[in-house]
């Protein structure tokens, strides 16, 4: 079985993207805990729009995880959840993140969820280097097939 380890600055960036997540989490219950930050909603509709969105989240999270550890064996992936979106997986983490956020009805956890984007935005275009040097020509093609990075039509 081939075992990825990707580079010491890929590495890093992947530890930056969940660190607006684990904030969300550390976060989000306090509005509950102390009645603060709360989201100008209706508590049940944020909670149950909360839900939906982070189980859309995590459907596209193990839609990317089973597909990627079952064919990853070093080769460029283009198949499955990839021919639509370059990133599923920094897709999935902020999807999670807004569906946190919003279960949480905490205004401070969607201003980080908010605060990721560019976070998230900043690790696709590093780890995008990354590819182009990894696969080259290959990647540059698929980059042209695939245009979308997260959100087909959007970005």
């Amino acid at each position: 079985m081939y075992h990825y380890k990707p580079p010491k600055e890929l590495r890093a960036l992947f530890i930056a993207h969940y660190a607006p997540l684990l904030l969300i989490i550390l976060i989000g219950p306090l509005t509950a805990y102390y009645g603060v930050w709360e989201i100008p909603l209706p508590k049940l509709l944020s909670i149950v729009l909360g839900c939906i969105v982070f189980l859309l989240g995590t459907y596209v999270y193990f839609k990317w995880e089973i597909f990627w550890h079952k064919t990853y064996k070093g080769q460029l992936v283009t198949g499955g959840i990839f021919q639509y979106i370059r990133h599923p997986h920094y897709t999935s983490v902020l999807i999670v993140g807004f569906g946190l956020a919003l279960f949480f009805y905490s205004v401070a956890a969607c201003i980080i969820a908010l605060i990721a984007i560019p976070i998230m935005i900043w690790s696709i275009l590093d780890e995008e280097k990354v590819l182009v040097r990894q696969y080259g020509e290959p990647y540059k093609e698929y980059m042209k097939k695939v245009p979308w990075r997260m959100i087909p039509r959007v970005f």
